[in-house]
Formats: structure tokens, sequence, C-alpha cells
């Protein structure tokens, strides 16, 4: 049986608070992930049977999106999402689709050539990607113009439990820290990067999930099963201490545990959605431009009233 329990769900609106936040901006953008690992990682958890209960929440989430789009789209991507769920979804409601996995190459270079898709999405990979403004760009770039881009991926507050009790034991038994979890994309930052990548009319919200575990153990070994532990560059590469480990899983307990005992352990799914730019699409109203200032506007609301 499943240990896991989802005790919380909620949609935030604006605001994520990841402690570890993607840098925004950068001249050369650093190689933070170890590719060859997470594909090692991720090849090791489907062959001893993947954990997928955040996965197939937002495969479910995703066809609700598109099919709240009001367009029939006839050309589209699923990019590097795990899994065969969101291709379905897809391949169910799309003309032409085709899954196409993350490039190999080292400067993550999209293999799309201009305006050849009209649909792109992509679930729970974005967080793994080293140039994330340059794939947007990329996926923009790719998109005929009014085509829609829709990508779900790990950010937030996700796992903030788990850093919190690591980084407490390592400061108090091994005095330091070691990068353990994966730079966290907020909701701003989420936006920005669309606007910068030139979407229009982006959109961001946040699905967050807690789940409850009997132990911060059964935790890790889902973290297994979703291919999801440290492959970051920069990673300690000396085997984690017991003593550390223990004393993190005592920290877990006492701090972010229910009156039952058991514990819990926060996901944020960033969802991120923007347009590529077109005539036809709506436009601001320049500053200045209104027919009748707001005040007025509340007054003739009340006479009519």
């Amino acid at each position: 049986m499943n240990p896991l329990k989802l005790v919380h769900v909620s949609r935030l609106n604006a605001g994520g608070v990841g402690r570890n936040k993607r840098p925004m901006t950068s001249t050369s953008p650093p190689k933070v992930f170890d590719s060859v690992l997470l594909k090692k990682r991720q090849a090791r958890a489907a062959k001893a049977g993947a954990e997928t209960f955040l996965l197939d929440r937002v495969v479910e989430d995703l066809g609700e999106r598109l099919h709240a789009v009001v367009r029939d789209f006839q050309t589209a991507v699923d990019l590097g999402s795990p899994g065969h769920g969101a291709a379905d979804v897809l391949a169910a409601s799309v003309k032409q689709s085709r899954h196409v996995d993350w490039p190999a190459n080292e400067h993550e270079a999209l293999p799309f050539q201009a305006h050849a898709l009209d649909l792109v999405v992509s679930v729970l990979a974005l967080q793994f990607v080293n140039d994330l403004p340059g794939v947007l760009a990329q996926i923009r770039r790719a998109l005929q113009p009014d085509g829609y881009f829709l990508a779900a991926t790990i950010g937030g507050d996700t796992l903030t439990e788990l850093r919190q009790s690591f980084a407490e034991a390592e400061v108090a038994l091994d005095g330091g820290l070691s990068p353990r979890v994966i730079p966290m994309l907020d909701l701003r930052d989420a936006g920005a990067l669309l606007q910068r990548a030139g979407f229009a009319l982006p959109v961001t919200d946040v699905d967050r999930v807690t789940v409850r575990y009997d132990t911060m153990f059964g935790l890790m070994r889902d973290l297994r099963r979703m291919g999801a532990t440290n492959m970051l560059m920069d990673r300690r590469h000396t085997p984690l201490r017991r003593a550390t480990l223990m004393r993190a899983a005592e920290i877990y307990a006492q701090r972010f545990s229910d009156s039952d005992g058991r514990i819990r352990a926060t996901f944020d799914i960033v969802w991120m959605a923007g347009w590529s730019p077109d005539e036809s699409q709506p436009k601001p109203l320049k500053p200045g431009s209104a027919k009748m200032s707001l005040e007025e506007a509340i007054k003739s609301q009340s006479r009519k009233g």
C-alpha cells in the first residue's frame, strides 16, 4: 500500500518564496546539474518502479488546463516530460503531436525550426535545465505567432522541511552546509522569465501539495524512486555521515510532524503559460488613454444602481 497521503492542496496566485532561488540572470549560465548522473538515476528509478503520484497529478491538471484553452492546436510537442502521460494528453487532443527528449548536447539546443509549432508543453522537466532563460527563448522562437506554451516545474517551497532539517543537522555536526536540493524557481521569477523570453500574456500559479510520511526515510525513498536525489554539480562527493542523517531525521520529526506523529513534505508545482506574440492578441491600453477615470466609472455605476 502506498504510504503517502495528500493532506492539503492549495492554489497560490502570487509570490513563491523558495530559499534556494534559481538565479535570474547570467552572462554565461553555469552548469548546475550533472546531466549524466540525472539520466542514470532516472533510468534506475524507472527500472525499480518509479513513484509517479506527483507526475500523475500534473498530467491530469495539464489535460484540464489545455481543455480550458479555446483553440484547436494542430502541431504540438511534449518537451522532456517523464513518462508518457503528457504525450498521451496531446495525442488525444491535437492533430499532430510528438514527444521530444531533452537534448544531450551541452548547450541545450532544441531541435525545432522557427515557427514550426503552435503548442509546446513540458511537465516536471524544466527544473533540471541549466539555462532556463535560453531554453524558454528557444521555445518561443519555435512557436508560430499566437502559439501557446504551457509547463509545470517543481519550485517554490518544495521540500522546505527536508532542506531545513538537513541544514540544521549539518551545521551542528559537520560545521557547514552541503548543496542537496536543486535551485527553486519561484512564482515571480517564473513570470519574469516568460516576459524576458518574449512571451505575451504570461500567467503563472502554484499548485501546493502536502504529503505525509511515517518518517523522513519514507520521503527519501520516494525521491529516489522519482530519480530526484542530489545531482548538483557542486554536491559533496563524500558519503553522508550516519550521525548527520539521523540528526536530520530527528529534527524533521520534531519540527514538521502532526499530532499523529507523521511528518509533512511540501511540493510546489509552478505552472507557467504564455503566448507567442501576434497582432491579434489584446493589447494593454496606453497610459492616459482611458475614456473615463476609475472614480468616474465608480460614480457612474453607483448612479445606475
